[in-house]
């Protein structure tokens, strides 16, 4: 069966519900769609952008294994980043490997060689249906968050560096507990939430990061570490030919 959005269009069948008022904060009238499934390949997103999610990309054993030998063997880190004035401590623990820097909100990571057991998960993201970034490249770099509980939690931001291209693709790998994960349109308001789970693989790309923001909030449900991956293709800065004029990294707590 196939069901038909707001624009006409059909697509294959995702389970959602529309509250009968909209959110506080949303402002406009705009509305909130909630997604309780989402169906492999189908688009997330109603309008401006792409998203994906392959809930079991990973089997359940094999991504035991990988959590546990990221959250022992990476070299965490706990940042802190800058947002006007302030400097604060981010929500999280942090993690960096790649072939190209990458910097947002006064943190800046250098290039640093890949882990054995990063490169491996890597290469399995450069396939046909998931290649994408600068010049359709597969990801040459990749930022590690560890929440270690519901208190960690990452804020709106949209992953639009100019070192990402113009239009970049993130492929997001989530492992241990399962969480809310929302979108808000830039321009409307209108959010989109769905729940990441151990094994999943979210795939963002077009102009989603240009015209959504994402994050990952705080909840007060006791919950357990989690472990994710945003993979990318990343360009030296001084490759960086797009117009870039009027932008700034973005990131948030």
């Amino acid at each position: 069966m196939m069901v038909r959005s707001s624009s006409g269009q059909y697509r294959a069948p995702v389970r959602w519900q529309l509250p009968a008022a909209p959110r506080a904060g949303l402002g406009g009238g705009a509305r909130r769609h909630r997604y309780t499934r989402a169906v492999s390949g189908a688009n997330l997103l109603p309008v401006d952008g792409l998203a994906s999610l392959e809930e079991a990309w990973l089997p359940s054993g094999e991504a035991d294994e990988l959590m546990a030998r990221l959250v022992d063997g990476l070299d965490w880190q706990q940042e802190h980043a800058r947002f006007g004035a302030k400097v604060v401590a981010l929500p999280r623990l942090t993690a960096w490997y790649g072939d190209a820097g990458y910097g947002y909100s006064g943190v800046y990571h250098p290039p640093r060689p890949w882990p054995p057991v990063l490169d491996q998960l890597r290469s399995r993201l450069v396939r046909p249906d998931l290649v994408g970034g600068p010049g359709g490249r597969g990801p040459n770099t990749v930022l590690v968050n560890y929440y270690r509980g519901g208190q960690d939690s990452m804020g709106w931001h949209s992953d639009d560096e100019a070192v990402l291209g113009p239009a970049p693709t993130i492929w997001s790998v989530s492992l241990g507990a399962t969480r809310r994960f929302l979108f808000r349109h830039r321009a409307s308001g209108q959010r989109v939430e769905i729940s990441l789970s151990h094994g999943s693989l979210l795939v963002m790309g077009g102009q989603c990061q240009h015209c959504w923001q994402h994050c990952l909030p705080k909840t007060a449900q006791p919950v357990g570490p989690r472990v994710n991956l945003t993979f990318r293709s990343t360009a030296p800065a001084a490759d960086v030919t797009w117009p870039v004029t009027g932008r700034r990294a973005r990131g948030a707590p």
